[in-house]
């Protein structure tokens, strides 16, 4: 059958096709065997790869079946390798319950939300630690749901994790022990970085800048330090980095408003980090301390130059760092040869050549004893020293904490004088109370009984060793009680001696024995204390008062007989005086006949006679009255001394005398009786004019303040003797001048007994050849 074109052509298009088509699956085929031999290769690469490899893959189906190699299952514990994850949990082998649990949890979680995951596992009874890193495969692996977990031996890495966690722990624990100290530190802390920036600052840095918290202070760079340059707060930090070696300063710094001195500390820091560590310490007060102390120490230098004992200081060296001027003194050191501070032993030698020290044989050993002193470990040593010439000196050795020594030389000798006659007082008091009259014993202020003579004890009867006992004093009363007349007297002695004793106070009284003896008996407190108690026999002197008051008695009436006797003379003259004054003024008057001029005269005579004898009546009867009636009255005193003086103006003319009157303005007037004080100053003025020689001067003067008046009475005689002024104002007494007039001598009795009666007082002054001087004060 004949076929056409076209369908020839139809025919040849397909036949190519097809020979295309198998050159196309030749190429293919060729193509993957080529590959597949490479994929070969390279599974034989890979599983090389993961046989030598640090981890173990185990593949975990979404149906829980495993895959896993035998190396893996070796690590694990379990042979033959498990099928499932509930395969991994044996007795004694295999995971634990809780790390398979684990396991099983984190699979899940990755094969649900594709959550990676790690784990530690330990396999039982193995050593071994495993790593387990899981997470979910890509779908491109195979079936979804598998997870795929890498195993890694980390049994060394664990034990190194563990040890740097422990270092770790430590390290943190330091750092932050380190931290809280350096927050804790009462001074300011700091750190800065490599370029100088404060990086970190403690609360004590906070502080002082006033600033809010430390990230503050660090953010704002708040320096502590003010200023720049050179002495600024970066020099010292600048310094320390360039040099690696610690830099301090001394700067001022302004800290809580007040300005301080502080002493900055840079340390540099070794890289890493590097940078520089800084404090602050406050030395203000430091600074005020150590001067302070250096002047405490001169003030005690130079009070110990003003102190009486010398001292000398040594110091470790045994080299004289100090002495006072006592001290130079003492020993006769010149400053200069002290100026090169000599050792201890130079100094003694000094002193011996000195004649400073006591005399001793061995003088090499007696200096090392006293090197000792350095190093005595009992604290200070105390000696006496007798030099030559017997001074005595206290010797005082007190070892330094340095190792130096102070010497302290103190002059006894006078104590020591002191005291040995204080001895020898001792031993003069004890024979003297012993041989004494009267009976002693000294009380202390408990009231026991220290010291008694001899005395005492034969005068109460009480035995050596009852008193050896110091018996208290109401002991001693109730004992010696039956000595006395009134035995119930007795406690009045115990209180007095108390009244002694504690309320330092004395007293006295009188007490009779039974045996007819008095006593009188005293207790006087003592200036240490104690209380004296005195007893002294009166016996002989009670029975002489006796007898004087028995005279002195009989004397008193003899007295009063007198005065009376004197009184009723007194009044018994005036009955003939006045009779003879009346006719003898009748005669003068002419009543019995005109009279001749010389019988005038001798009227005139009898006159006066009679007022002079009128007057010694009047002044015996006012002596014998005792006490003076005084009238107050509003007295002139000027009206009443011109009186005075216009009666005795006549005898004043006939001794051609200077009679001067001085009445002052404020004489003024007194509350008193005017008779009585006229005669008062005409007593003083007879006296005067009397006592003044012929052709001399009487002066009556008168002046007063508010309170008083005066009046005062002089003249220009001869004066009077001691004797004479002390008995002047006595009644009777042997005349003080020699006049017809005053022969009795009871003018100035008498004027002391009319100004006592006004209250006032009356002085006489007087000297052989330098005349007398009378004053009275009156009270207004």
């Amino acid at each position: 059958m004949a076929l056409s074109t076209g369908a020839l052509g139809l025919v040849g298009a397909a036949l190519a096709l097809a020979i295309v088509g198998a050159c196309w699956v030749l190429y293919t085929g060729l193509r993957a065997k080529a590959a597949a031999g490479a994929t070969a290769v390279g599974n034989e690469k890979l599983s090389a790869l993961l046989a030598s490899g640090p981890a173990l893959a185990m593949v975990v189906r979404a149906d829980g079946r495993l895959e896993l190699p035998d190396r893996l299952a070796d690590w694990i514990g379990l042979s033959p390798p498990p099928r499932f994850l509930d395969d991994m949990v044996t007795p004694g082998a295999g995971l634990t319950s809780e790390d398979a649990a684990a396991l099983s949890e984190a699979v899940t979680a990755a094969q649900k939300a594709g959550e990676p995951f790690a784990l530690a596992i330990r396999p039982q009874g193995s050593g071994r630690t495993l790593t387990a890193r899981g997470q979910r495969a890509p779908q491109s692996v195979g079936a979804p749901g598998r997870v795929v977990v890498w195993f890694f031996d980390a049994t060394e890495s664990q034990a190194q994790i563990g040890q740097l966690l422990g270092e770790t722990a430590q390290l943190t624990d330091a750092f932050a022990a380190l931290k809280g100290l350096i927050e804790a530190a009462p001074l300011p802390m700091w750190y800065r970085g490599p370029d100088m920036r404060l990086a970190m600052v403690n609360s004590a840095y906070v502080r002082a800048v006033e600033g809010q918290d430390a990230r503050d202070v660090v953010a704002r760079g708040v320096e502590l330090i003010e200023g720049s340059g050179a002495g600024g707060p970066l020099a010292g930090a600048v310094k320390a980095r360039d040099s690696d070696r610690p830099a301090t300063a001394t700067l001022p710094a302004t800290i809580n408003g007040a300005r301080r001195m502080l002493r900055v500390h840079d340390v540099p820091l070794p890289t890493p980090p590097g940078g520089v560590a800084g404090f602050a310490i406050d030395v203000d007060e430091l600074e005020q301390a150590r001067g302070g102390i250096k002047r405490f120490a001169e003030a005690q230098r130079a009070m110990l130059d003003r102190l009486s004992a010398g001292v000398a200081q040594f110091a470790a060296d045994r080299s004289l760092s100090f002495c006072n001027q006592p001290f130079q003194r003492m020993f006769a050191m010149r400053g200069e040869w002290l100026a090169d501070r000599p050792e201890f032993d130079r100094v003694l030698e000094r002193m011996r050549e000195a004649n400073r020290l006591p005399e001793v044989r061995d003088f090499p050993g007696w200096k090392a004893e006293r090197r000792d002193w350095f190093l005595a470990a009992t604290g200070a040593i105390e000696e006496s020293w007798t030099l030559p010439g017997g001074t005595h000196l206290r010797v005082v050795g007190h070892p330094l904490p340095d190792g130096g020594l102070v010497l302290i030389f103190e002059d006894r000798t006078e104590q020591v004088q002191l005291a040995s006659a204080r001895d020898t007082l001792l031993r003069v008091r004890t024979a003297t109370f012993d041989n004494l009259f009267e009976a002693l014993g000294v009380f202390a202020g408990d009231g026991r009984l220290q010291i008694w003579n001899d005395k005492f004890r034969k005068l109460w009867g009480f035995d050596e060793e009852f008193l050896a006992t110091h018996p208290r004093v109401d002991t001693l009363v109730d004992r010696g009680s039956a000595m006395l007349a009134q035995p119930s007297r007795a406690p009045v002695i115990a209180e007095l001696v108390r009244s002694a004793a504690v309320g330092r106070t004395q007293r006295a009284g009188r007490v009779a024995f039974a045996d007819g003896r008095h006593f009188e008996f005293a207790g006087v407190p003592l200036p240490d204390g104690n209380a004296l108690f005195t007893m002294l026999d009166i016996s002989d002197s009670r029975r002489a008062e006796q007898a004087l008051r028995d005279r002195n008695e009989a004397l008193e009436a003899a007295d009063r007989v007198k005065t009376a006797f004197v009184a009723n003379m007194s009044y018994e003259l005036r009955t003939p005086l006045t009779s003879i004054q009346g006719f003898a003024e009748m005669m003068g008057e002419g009543y019995a006949g005109k009279l001749s001029k010389q019988a005038d005269g001798y009227v005139d005579a009898i006159l006066e006679s009679v007022a002079r004898l009128s007057a010694l009546v009047d002044d015996v009867l006012a002596l014998t009255e005792g006490e003076q009636k005084v009238e107050r009255e509003d007295v002139d005193i000027e009206g009443i001394a011109h009186a005075a003086a216009e009666t005795v103006s006549h005898s004043a003319k006939q001794k051609n005398l200077d009679f001067a009157i001085e009445i002052a303005p404020s004489t003024g007037m007194v509350k008193g009786d005017a008779k009585k004080l006229r005669e008062m100053i005409e007593h003083l003025l007879r006296h005067a004019v009397a006592g003044a020689g012929q052709g001399g001067r009487v002066l009556l003067h008168t002046d007063g303040d508010a309170a008083r008046a005066r009046v005062v009475v002089s003249d220009d005689g001869a004066g009077m003797d001691q004797a004479a002024v002390d008995r002047a104002f006595d009644s009777f007494a042997e005349p003080t001048v020699q006049d017809d007039s005053r022969a009795l001598g009871l003018g100035l009795p008498l004027a002391k007994q009319f100004a006592e009666a006004h209250g006032g007082t009356i002085q006489l002054l007087s000297e052989p050849g330098a005349g007398t001087l009378i004053t009275v004060d009156l009270p207004r």
